[in-house]
């Protein structure tokens, strides 16, 4: 699938150094979750990712790249999709070096578009850690509306987390 400036495509192995500099930055994982500590844990995650479309609640999920310069620089998807509710989760992250620019603005378009359309969504909802101010602001551009506070909803870093749920239905639009 591609926009004005970006290409998302499919996570591949090639793509292990781009994701291990993005989710080992403790600076971004601070907000969901655990940096990664070598490679090997990339490799990981790109396996992870490759299998998401083979789960019972399927997902998939997008490497960005822009058209003028290889090599990813984030990515997002869909997940946990439930399909009697018609409905699912977003995620995202993007390298600290590309931040600011609209990228994820123009991919999450793309992806709630698309799974509006293909995954016959009628809700995708985001959680956000409260103190990701860039993040918060994001979904709310998009159209995202903040239904409340999930109280420890989340663990890593050895503590509990809350995040606001935000949603977006196919009727906002």
């Amino acid at each position: 699938m591609a926009t004005d400036r970006l290409l998302l495509r499919e996570i591949t192995h090639d793509d292990t150094d781009a994701m291990f500099a993005i989710h080992g930055d403790p600076e971004l994982m601070k907000w969901f979750g655990e940096p990664l500590t070598d490679r090997a844990g990339a490799t990981k995650l790109i396996n992870i990712l490759a299998t998401w479309r083979l789960l019972p609640d399927p997902g998939v999920r997008w490497g960005l790249e822009r058209h003028d310069i290889a090599g990813l620089i984030g990515s997002c998807g869909l997940f946990m999709w439930r399909r009697t509710d018609r409905s699912c989760t977003l995620g995202y992250e993007l390298h600290h070096d590309t931040q600011g620019q609209g990228y994820m603005t123009e991919a999450l378009q793309a992806a709630i578009d698309w799974g509006f359309e293909h995954m016959d969504l009628h809700r995708i909802e985001a959680r956000i850690h409260p103190d990701n101010t860039p993040s918060l602001q994001l979904a709310k551009r998009l159209g995202f509306t903040v239904e409340g506070l999930l109280r420890d909803a989340s663990f890593w870093s050895g503590q509990h987390h809350d995040l606001h749920v935000l949603s977006l239905l196919a009727t906002d639009q």
